[in-house]
């Protein structure tokens, strides 16, 4: 029996190997996909990173020719949600992610291993492509006491960390705990939890909070370096540019509420079920860098605002300190000077709007009385 199971790991590893050859585009053409299908998706993660839609033949391009890259996956101090949030990905499915796109040689909570035979396939693999293959880390890592409050299989997660992120090509911190700590680190932080970067500074880390993350945001990350060589340009809070550019108010279908200043005053109220602004009801939109109102989730079909709950500002640093209690409001919205308040910039846009249709009108009567009479008459 243990001579046929070891025959049937090792015909499967190599199999896996062959395969890894190819290129994703390959993989894809042998699994059944077809060209239009898989050009839509090169156009769905062109949107993703936010390069104009000239781009989407050059990703089909980049993906036809490159090979896919290896990839593990760690569990830390994490409730799943991450994880949870692939398996539910549609456009690529977890399927197409895990066996088309990448190549995932180590996830506990899908792989089909246990016990030592995951931990062989995780030493496999980061010995064999030291330096190659890519690192997704879910979950804080506790580095109180040595990081004892965390351990996977006898070792620290922080003892895994430094070893594993530190000898990959990159690392990809899904969710705010894999990139700040998230609420494991929230005040008062027993097990003194913090973000991937924060425990291994010298790996090259690219954060993806929110909880969870979009998986769209994961997989047009892993695109982007395929078709460019490189990781995505990063704001200063290590996330990339095309996916936490810009703020939720930014993109929010409740932003004309909030310019008009109509917002919501109690939960189910009749301003409540129009659709209007959430601001006052503790919305940490104007304070939040991400790309849910565009991406949104299950199927890109809705997102938190969309159905009825203000942002939570999960993706910002320590969220759970700075922007609770989580129904009251901000008191000030940044970029709109310290004393301004959303109050007072929705009725000034409200008192804005309505001098320049008074003026409008003004000058409108002017022409008027100025035309000939016969103008008038005609």
């Amino acid at each position: 029996m243990s001579i046929q199971k070891n025959s049937d790991t090792s015909e499967k590893a190599e199999q896996s190997a062959e395969k890894r050859e190819y290129s994703v585009g390959e993989i894809l053409k042998q699994r059944g996909v077809s060209r239009r299908d898989f050009l839509k998706f090169c156009t769905a993660m062109t949107a993703a990173m936010s390069l104009p839609a000239s781009f989407a033949p050059s990703v089909a391009q980049a993906l036809d020719e490159v090979k896919r890259p290896t990839l593990v996956w760690l569990n830390f101090q994490d409730c799943t949600g991450d994880t949870e949030a692939l398996l539910r990905a549609s456009n690529p499915t977890v399927g197409e992610i895990i066996l088309d796109i990448l190549s995932v040689d180590y996830h506990e909570t899908i792989m089909a291993a246990a016990g030592h035979q995951a931990d062989e396939a995780l030493e496999n693999t980061i010995t064999k492509y030291k330096g190659k293959y890519l690192c997704v880390v879910e979950g804080s890592i506790s580095m109180k006491d040595g990081g004892v409050y965390g351990c996977t299989s006898g070792k620290t997660h922080l003892e895994i960390a430094r070893r594993v992120c530190g000898s990959a090509l990159a690392t990809i911190a899904i969710g705010t705990c894999a990139a700040y700590g998230g609420i494991a680190a929230a005040v008062p932080n027993p097990t003194g939890a913090v973000g991937v970067k924060d425990a291994v500074p010298g790996a090259t880390v690219i954060n993806l909070p929110g909880c969870p993350c979009n998986a769209d945001n994961l997989t047009a990350t892993v695109v982007h370096y395929l078709v460019f060589g490189k990781i995505p340009a990063m704001d200063s809070k290590g996330r990339p540019l095309f996916a936490y550019g810009k703020r939720i108010h930014d993109n929010c279908e409740r932003r004309p509420h909030f310019d008009a200043g109509q917002y919501v005053e109690h939960w189910g109220d009749d301003a409540h079920r129009k659709g209007f602004c959430l601001y006052k009801m503790g919305c940490k939109g104007p304070a939040t860098f991400h790309n849910c109102p565009t991406q949104r989730y299950n199927e890109k079909t809705s997102w938190p605002v969309a159905s009825g709950h203000g942002c939570a500002g999960c993706s910002e640093p320590q969220f759970w300190d700075t922007m609770s209690p989580l129904y009251r409001r901000l008191p000030n919205v940044p970029g709109f000077g310290i004393e301004a308040t959303a109050d007072k910039i929705g009725l000034g846009l409200v008192a804005g709007a309505g001098a320049a249709f008074a003026v409008h009108g003004a000058l409108n009567a002017l022409r008027k009385d100025k035309e000939p009479e016969e103008t008038k008459e005609g």
